[in-house]
C-alpha cells in the first residue's frame, strides 16, 4: 500500500478518532461542569489521538508528517489510570482530585521526558528511526514502553472493577431505587476495557512468538477503540450522576464495619460499676436513643409511607427524623438488622402483596401496582417481590385461598 492511501480499517479508526473528538467536546462543555464528565472527555480524547496516531504509522505517513512521530507513544499509559478515576469519581467514591492522585500521571509525564531525545530528531532522523523500527530494532524507549503499557492497562482495569464492585454495597445503604444511580455503564465501560487490553496482550505475545495471525493486531484494537467511543457518545452523554449525593447535603455513608467481639477474660472492674448504657461506635447513639430513633422510624413510614417516593435516599429520610445519615444507616443496620434498600422496598413489597388481594389487584396490572407503591421498574420489581416473598407477583396472587 502507498503511503497515504487507506484501506477501510484505517477509515473506520478515523471516523472514530473523529467521533471521539466530537464527544470529548461535548463531555467538557457538558454542564454543570463536572470531575467525572472531565475525565471521561480526556480518556475520550487520548482514544481519539491514539486513533490518529494508529492510522499516522499504518498508512506510512511518517514521511509527510515527520514531526509527529513519536509524540503519541506514552498516551496508552494514560487509559488506565483516566478510566480508573472516571469510576471513582463518577460513582462517588471520590467527588474530586487531590493532589495524591496526579501520581497516576507520573509515568505518561517519565514517558514523555524519556521520549525527548527522539522528539527533537530532524526530519530525516525520526525518519530513520521509523525505518529501523519496522525492521524490528526497537529503540529502548520502545521495548520498555510495550509492557509498561499493558501491564498499566490490565492493573488498572481490575482495579476498577474492584473498586466497582466494593462500592456496590454502598448503593443499598442509601438508595431505595437503583435505576439511575447503578453501576451498569461503569461496568460495561471497564469489561470493555479489559477486553481491549487482553485483545492487545495476545497480539503482543503472538508477535513475540513470530505466529502468523489473519488480521493485525492494531486493526482489531483501533476497532475495538472505535466501538467504545461510540458506545460513550451514546450512553455517556446520557447517563446522569450515578450518585446525587456528590452535589447534596449528606455525604454517602459506607457499609459498617463487621462488630467485632472482645471478651476479656476476667471482668474488668470499670465495667462493672460503670451504669451508663452502650453507646454505638460509629454515631456515639445510646441504646436509648437508637430504640427511640427506631419507633420514630417505623411510626414515620406507617403514617406518611414515604417509601412510594422512588428517588428516596437516606439522606432525605434522615432529614425528615431530623437525625444523620449515620446515625439512621446504624439503626437499620443494628436493629432492624437490613440495608437501606431492603428496608424501604420491604414496604413496597407489603403493599403490593395487601392491594393485589383486595379490589386493586382485578384492576390493576402489576405494574401500575409497583409504580404506587414506589418502584421504578417493573424488572425491579418483579426481581424484588420475589427475593422478598419467594415468588413471583402471579405466584403469590394464585397462592392466596379463594
Amino acid at each position: 500500500m502507498s503511503a497515504g492511501a487507506l484501506n477501510w480499517w484505517q477509515i473506520v479508526a478515523l471516523f472514530g478518532a473523529v467521533q471521539g473528538t466530537v464527544v470529548a467536546l461535548a463531555l467538557a462543555a457538558r454542564r454543570p461542569r463536572r470531575t467525572p464528565n472531565l475525565l471521561l472527555a480526556a480518556l475520550v480524547l487520548a482514544f481519539a489521538l491514539h486513533l490518529v496516531s494508529v492510522v499516522y504509522y499504518s498508512a506510512d505517513l511518517v514521511g509527510s508528517l515527520p514531526h509527529f512521530f513519536g509524540l503519541t507513544q506514552p498516551l496508552p499509559l494514560a487509559f488506565g489510570p483516566l478510566l480508573y478515576l472516571y469510576a471513582i469519581t463518577a460513582s462517588g467514591q471520590q467527588h474530586r482530585l487531590g493532589l495524591r492522585d496526579w501520581w497516576h500521571a507520573l509515568p505518561v509525564l517519565a514517558l514523555y521526558v524519556w521520549g525527548l531525545p527522539i522528539y527533537l530528531l530532524g526530519s530525516e532522523e525520526k525518519l530513520a528511526l521509523f525505518r529501523a523500527i519496522q525492521a524490528g530494532q526497537l529503540p529502548l524507549q520502545s521495548r520498555v514502553a510495550i509492557p509498561l503499557v499493558l501491564l498499566s492497562g490490565v492493573v488498572y482495569t481490575v482495579a476498577t472493577l474492584v473498586a466497582l464492585g466494593r462500592h456496590q454495597s454502598v448503593v443499598a445503604e442509601n438508595y431505595s431505587s437503583l435505576e439511575r444511580v447503578n453501576l451498569q455503564w461503569l461496568r460495561w465501560l471497564a469489561l470493555a476495557s479489559a477486553l481491549i487490553w487482553l485483545t492487545a496482550l495476545v497480539f503482543e505475545a503472538a508477535d513475540s512468538a513470530q505466529w502468523t495471525v489473519p488480521l493485525p493486531g492494531d486493526f482489531v484494537v483501533a476497532v475495538g477503540i472505535t466501538v467504545v467511543i461510540h458506545a460513550i457518545g451514546f450512553w455517556g452523554l446520557r447517563q446522569p450522576e450515578v450518585f446525587r449525593y456528590v452535589t447534596a447535603e449528606h455525604a454517602i455513608v459506607p457499609p459498617p464495619p463487621e462488630p467485632v467481639s472482645e471478651l476479656p477474660s476476667e471482668p474488668r472492674p470499670e465495667l462493672l460499676s460503670d451504669p451508663s448504657p452502650p453507646r454505638y461506635e460509629r454515631s456515639g447513639l445510646s441504646s436509648r436513643e437508637a430504640e427511640a430513633l427506631k419507633a420514630r422510624l417505623l411510626a414515620i413510614m406507617d403514617d406518611k409511607h414515604l417509601y412510594r417516593s422512588a428517588d428516596l435516599t437516606l439522606g432525605d429520610l434522615a432529614e425528615r427524623l431530623d437525625t444523620t445519615p449515620h446515625r439512621l444507616s446504624e439503626v437499620l443496620n443494628a436493629l432492624l438488622g437490613q440495608s437501606f434498600y431492603d428496608f424501604i422496598n420491604g414496604y413496597r413489597v407489603r403493599e403490593v402483596q395487601a392491594r393485589l388481594l383486595g379490589p386493586d389487584g382485578a384492576r390493576l396490572t402489576y405494574l401500575a401496582l409497583a409504580l404506587d407503591a414506589g418502584f421504578a421498574s417493573k424488572s425491579t420489581f418483579n426481581a424484588v417481590f420475589k427475593k422478598h416473598t419467594g415468588m413471583t407477583p402471579s405466584e403469590y396472587r394464585r397462592a392466596q385461598p379463594g
